[in-house]
Formats: C-alpha cells, sequence, structure tokens
C-alpha cells in the first residue's frame, strides 16, 4: 500500500543460464500465462476470467462443506518482510483447505538477515518448496525471486502493485454486480500499488475507472500507459484526475486504500495534509449510483482515507471483500502449483 517508485514489474522468463534443471523443473508447474504471477498485466484477460471463474468454484465448494485438496502433499514458502493479516492468513488457510500446507518466513529469521544472498536461497528453497509468496518493498526484489527460482513465485505485494488484491477485487465486484464490463470503479486516494493493480484489472476485463489523487500521488504512469494499451483492446476506460466529486459520479464501486502505507511512516505530516480533500464520506458517497458499493482492502483509519459511517454502513462490502482474498489466493495456488501437486500425489498413491 505504498506508492510505487519501481520500474512495473515484467514477468519472469525462466531461470538464469547455467540452472537449465530448475527451469525445467519450473516448466513442469507453469499455469497458461508463465510460472509466475508478479503482476497483473501478465495475465491475459481469458485467464484473469478463467480465475475469477475458479475462485468462485471454490467458494461454493467451501460453502457447502466440500472438500477440495489437489495440492495435497505440496508445501509453500512464505517470505515476508512486511507485515501481513490477510494475505498471509489466506494463502496459509488457502494451502491447508487444498490439502497442502504452508510456512512462513520471517525475513529476520531466515539467513537473508545476516546477508545471503536472494539468489541462493532461492535456490535452495527450490529444493525444499512448490512455491513461493513474496511480500517485499522493491518491485525488482520479486522479480529476482523469481528469475532464481524454479518454482512458482506469486507477489504478495510490492511497493508498486499488489496482483492478489486486485483479482480478489475484481471478484467481489463481479459478485455484486454481475458483470465487470462497463462497471464503474471510482477510486480516491493515494494512487499506490493498489490502484495500480485495479487499473491493470480494469483494462483486463473492460471496466471503467475513474481515479481521483491528489498531485504528486498519482499511479505509475507507465502501467497507466500500458493498461490503456490493453483497454483500446478490451473496451475499458482509464480515467485520471484530482477531483473526487467528478470520479465518483454515478460510479457502481466507491474504493479507498490507506493514506499513509508501510515504509511512508516519515511522511504522515505531508501525506495527511495533501490528502484530506480526498476523504471517502457520507457526502461523497451520495454522488455514486445508489446502489454502489463501498471497498477498501484494509486495514483501515475511520476518519482518515474514510468515515466509520461509511466503512461500517449498510453499502459497505469490505467483508465479502476480504473473504474473497481466501478464495482468489486458493485460484492462484491450484493454476500455479496444481501439476505439481496433482503429479506427486500420483506418484505416491500409484
Amino acid at each position: 500500500m505504498t506508492r510505487p517508485s519501481t520500474r512495473p514489474g515484467r514477468r519472469a522468463s525462466g531461470a538464469p543460464a547455467g540452472a537449465s534443471s530448475r527451469a525445467a523443473a519450473g516448466a513442469s508447474t507453469a499455469a497458461p500465462w508463465g510460472k509466475d504471477l508478479l503482476a497483473l498485466s501478465a495475465i491475459p484477460p481469458a485467464d484473469v476470467l478463467r480465475l475469477l471463474r475458479e475462485a468462485r468454484r471454490m467458494k461454493a465448494l467451501r460453502r457447502r462443506g466440500v472438500q477440495h485438496r489437489p495440492l495435497r502433499g505440496a508445501t509453500l514458502g512464505l517470505v515476508f518482510e512486511k507485515p501481513s493479516t490477510r494475505t498471509r492468513v489466506s494463502f496459509e488457510a488457502g494451502m491447508n483447505q487444498l490439502g497442502g500446507q504452508s510456512l512462513f518466513l520471517s525475513a529476520t529469521d531466515i539467513q537473508m538477515c545476516r546477508g545471503e544472498s536472494i539468489a541462493d536461497t532461492a535456490r535452495v528453497l527450490s529444493r525444499y518448496l512448490d512455491g513461493l509468496v513474496v511480500r517485499t518493498y522493491e518491485h525488482a526484489t520479486v522479480e529476482e525471486w523469481a528469475r532464481e527460482a524454479a518454482i512458482p513465485v506469486i507477489n504478495g505485494l510490492t511497493d508498486l502493485s499488489h496482483p492478489c488484491q486486485a483479482l480478489s477485487d475484481l471478484l467481489t465486484i463481479l459478485e455484486a454486480k454481475g458483470r465487470l464490463e462497463g462497471v464503474k470503479l471510482a477510486y480516491v486516494g493515494d494512487g499506490n500499488n493498489v490502484a495500480n493493480s485495479l487499473i491493470e484489472g480494469a483494462a483486463k476485463t473492460g471496466m471503467t475507472i475513474c481515479l481521483a489523487c491528489p498531485g504528486g500521488y498519482e499511479p505509475d504512469q507507465r502501467i497507466v500507459d500500458l493498461a490503456r494499451a490493453e483497454a483500446e483492446r478490451t473496451g475499458a476506460t482509464i480515467e485520471i484526475g484530482d477531483d473526487p466529486l467528478v470520479a465518483v459520479k454515478d460510479a457502481d464501486v466507491l474504493y479507498t486504500d490507506v493514506w499513509i502505507s508501510m515504509g511512508r511512516e516519515r511522511e504522515q505530516a505531508r501525506r495527511l495534509k495533501a490528502l484530506a480533500p480526498y476523504q471517502v464520506n457520507e457526502r461523497l458517497l451520495k454522488r455514486a449510483r445508489p446502489d454502489a458499493i463501498v471497498l477498501h482492502c484494509l486495514p483501515a483509519h475511520r476518519g482518515q482515507e474514510i468515515t466509520a459511517g461509511v466503512l461500517d454502513g449498510p453499502r459497505s462490502a469490505i467483508l465479502d471483500q476480504a473473504e474473497n482474498r481466501l478464495h482468489m489466493q486458493k485460484a492462484i495456488l491450484v493454476a500455479l502449483l496444481g501439476r505439481r501437486g496433482r503429479g506427486r500425489t500420483a506418484g505416491r498413491e500409484g
């Protein structure tokens, strides 16, 4: 939830030179769009829709109490440099529900805190695990993990993007509105990593996204440019301005995020002043459609970026939004780890 300062992520092309065995191992688990999930921009629109369908199926199975365990025998590692509630718990619970297990690897507890390189760590963990979730600061860091690891690497958040969050948000909007194409999403506040990924998600699915951000807090321009090129193919619309009243007019979805993200604490006074006019409150909500829903990826600071009345009000869908992290993470895990999980199960039981 931090305003980006690095380049948009690129999909890892495979293992580095001299590591053909690791490349082969990674290829066996590849999803249709590649080995890793680093940014939503790397996933073709058709595969975004497939993930949404799979997440809905996972949710329906859980609601009916049906066990679905395609990842029996698989182990997921979570390498986190930032605190986490929803990302960590949804991935850990998701792996458990899919029949696998997870290991939480705090960056302060493994040898990387004493100088071991990402390359050495990734290569060793590739021998132990079936996949990795990396939550870090610089987007280049998760790209390096993906280059060096033979197993799938999932971006659990960087300063540039938060693809798992945006995919879960698309699921919530689809459930609430019955469609994505043509839905208007208004995002108000800091043009941070969540905003970047929402722009990519809207471009993939034919949505209209209108952002209102103060000067100096706009989303990453290179991500905007790439998303607009995608939007030309999908019919999506991407509008960026600085007036919240314009952005939220007739919106189907009203979205905001924290103003002071992890790593930006020293900027607190400046950010609070610049973003004060961008609070999502009852007055702003009245400009949206009468059936508009309110989203916030949490954690929230009531009285700053959003009022308690809106966050806890009847049009808030934040609990559905938070729950959907679980179902979308499961869909992502099956897409990236499924072949490896099935292969190990078949080998053990056959």
